[in-house]
């Protein structure tokens, strides 16, 4: 009994933390999604009917989408607990191994997916911070010129504490949420009492009718009705940090009642004041309660903005995992806590992009278009990716996942389309951008090919050339040396320019593979795969997961200790090499002269291997090499 008293109080703890984290996103929608439904250039008439309507396609969505789609289904879909498109991806890909052409379409769709959310991770900040500081307009027009101004330097802030970590003020975003959604509730409680009719929102006839009965004008709005569901993905990707309990607990309990309640409250003012349209979320709450309202809000949108920058961090460090970019700096912000990180490059680049969406575009109307695409992108990927884990993965019926495919298909491709629609308003950036992303991400990985197919065809195995070797060994010499390499079959060339300049071998030879799993984690004890290969000879392989970070001297020491091996990290040389790539006329690689020379010039910008593989710098002699592709 007590066990489980304690089992249900850590849920709760684990859902007031999510509600910051996971729920920051969707969570502020309401400061600009409903506004946009009812704006002027879609041309629906404030009516009551119309209102209602409009209430009613909010609440269907977030039903449909959010409850059905990501909470039930979706959450279902964990790789040892993790979520996020690579998570799905992994485990589409180890259900798949041996039908090549679907493989090859589920890497599509998942790049597709990942390049579509860093168009999210630049929107987000951008259309949130700016649409709780546009609450100040209200406030009379002496406050409009300030809204750019303030919201680019909280912009700024928000970026340059990224190198802090955010350890410390980590710990107020569940309360501060919570107080969030609680004031959301609240004010929406307080309209829908004054009319109570918005509650006829809640039959799902008015939403057919609202988004079937104004011809062209109905496909407008549905890129609008999109926005009050943004983040949803995050209850899916953020999934690994809380728990699949907690995070349904916060929705269901608290999340999805507050948001369904302020929108049905924005609609209660439209039906009692219909020219507060151009901001119904803070001509809800009184004179004396709007600029408390405007910093809540700030606050509120601050933590979804750092929600979205640290996810960011954490999808690039996968992605670099599991082979899709090349290597990047990452700094450690906490001594205790892995996850607590941040990229100087990424943090640099969303930085520069999103202060540039904030002055081009200049308010949250404006980019509304732009968001709608990367988000509705990103759930049909999604939603492809899933149909295939759920026959695959779990096996379930062929029917079952058609008609499942199909009905969430159609509605993210109507969500899709409406916003493609919108790209001369801001969609052309999402594309763009994503476009961008994508093209990186498949130039690396065709790039990581040809040099595989490179080795293939010049390298030498391992086990033949220590064979040939030590028939007639060259001269040895004291010490251990340790060839870190990520490759288990060829000889690390490293050993064979040490040889060819030095002429000499160590006493013990080390032959250290780094791998990447499928899977988020691996367990300790699964860790290390050691084997002699003849005296003084061996192989180490180490195993990561994709959203580990290799520590190589850590895992060696911790060998050491044990006595697993018999090697001190603290009196060995490491040896690895850089390597610069020459595209050549006919070569290895299959793509065009010009994605050859960027593949060249991301493997040149990419970050030493010895600071990614945590090796020590004053013990590592790293080698040059050249690879024509």
């Amino acid at each position: 009994m007590k066990k489980r008293s304690e089992g249900v109080k850590k849920h709760w703890v684990l859902s007031l933390a999510a509600l910051g984290v996971v729920f920051g996103d969707i969570g502020t929608s309401p400061l600009y999604a409903f506004k946009l439904i009812f704006h002027q250039r879609h041309g629906i008439p404030l009516t009551h009917e119309n209102i209602i309507g409009g209430v009613s396609a909010v609440f269907w969505a977030l039903v449909i989408i959010v409850t059905v789609k990501y909470v039930i289904l979706v959450m279902r879909l964990d790789n040892r607990g993790e979520g996020g498109i690579m998570a799905l991806l992994t485990l589409a890909l180890s259900s798949i191994q041996d039908r090549r052409y679907l493989r090859k379409f589920v890497i599509l769709a998942g790049l597709c997916g990942a390049a579509l959310f860093f168009g999210d991770a630049v929107l987000t900040p951008a259309i949130s911070v700016l649409s709780a500081i546009e609450g100040l307009e209200i406030g009379g027009d002496i406050f409009k010129p300030m809204v750019l101004p303030i919201a680019i330097g909280i912009l700024l802030g928000l970026f340059f504490l990224q190198r802090f970590g955010t350890e410390t003020v980590g710990k107020l975003f569940g309360p501060i949420t919570a107080l969030w959604f609680l004031s959301l509730l609240t004010i929406g409680i307080t309209w829908v009492v004054q009319k109570p009719e918005i509650i006829h929102a809640l039959n799902p006839i008015h939403a057919f009718k609202f988004l079937t009965g104004h011809g062209i004008a109905s496909f407008w709005i549905l890129g609008a009705v999109l926005l009050v569901f943004t983040g949803g993905e995050a209850l899916y990707t953020d999934m690994g940090h809380f728990g699949r309990t907690p995070v349904r607990i916060a929705w269901l309990g608290l999340v999805f009642p507050a948001l369904t309640l302020n929108y049905m409250g924005q609609g209660a003012l439209l039906m009692v004041d219909p020219s507060s349209s151009d901001n119904p979320f803070f001509r809800m709450y009184p004179v004396w309660a709007l600029f408390p309202m405007i910093a809540l809000a700030t606050a509120a949108t601050c933590i979804a903005s750092q929600a979205c920058i640290s996810g960011t961090f954490s999808l690039t460090k996968q992605a670099i995992q599991l082979g899709f970019l090349p290597r990047l700096a990452i700094r450690y912000t906490s001594s205790d806590l892995a996850g607590q990180f941040y990229m100087p490059g990424v943090n640099f680049i969303l930085m520069v992009l999103v202060i540039i969406v904030v002055l081009g575009f200049g308010s949250s109307t404006n980019l509304a278009g732009a968001y709608g695409v990367s988000v509705s992108g990103t759930m049909l990927t999604t939603t492809c990716i899933a149909a295939i884990v759920y026959r695959h993965h779990l096996k379930y019926s062929l029917p079952i996942c058609i008609l499942g495919a199909i009905f969430f298909i159609l509605i993210d491709l109507s969500f899709f389309t409406s916003n493609i629609a919108k790209i001369s308003h801001g969609g052309w950036f999402s594309i763009t951008l994503g476009a961008v992303i994508g093209l990186l991400m498949t130039t690396w990985r065709e790039g990581k090919k040809a040099i595989e197919r490179y080795q293939k065809s010049k390298d030498y195995e391992l086990e033949p050339f220590l064979t040939s070797l030590f028939k007639d060994p060259p001269t040895r010499v004291p010490g251990t040396a340790v060839f870190v390499t990520t490759n288990k079959i060829y000889t690390p060339h490293a050993l064979i320019y040490n040889l060819k300049h030095n002429k000499v071998l160590h006493e013990k030879l080390l032959f250290l593979i780094v791998t990447v799993a499928n899977t988020p984690l691996v367990a300790p004890r699964n860790r290390f795969i050691i084997s002699k290969m003849r005296e003084g000879c061996y192989r180490l392989i180490l195993r990561y997961g994709y959203m580990e970070h290799p520590d190589v001297e850590r895992a060696l020491r911790r060998l050491y200790n044990t006595h697993l091996l018999d090697i001190d990290p603290s009196k060995a040389s490491f040896f690895l090499c850089r390597t610069n790539i020459i595209p050549v006329k006919h070569g290895y690689s299959n793509m065009p002269p010009w994605r050859e020379r960027l593949f060249s010039a991301m493997v040149r910008n990419s970050s030493s291997a010895i600071a990614y593989f945590r090796i020590p710098a004053n013990r590592t002699v790293e080698m040059g090499e050249h690879i024509m592709i």
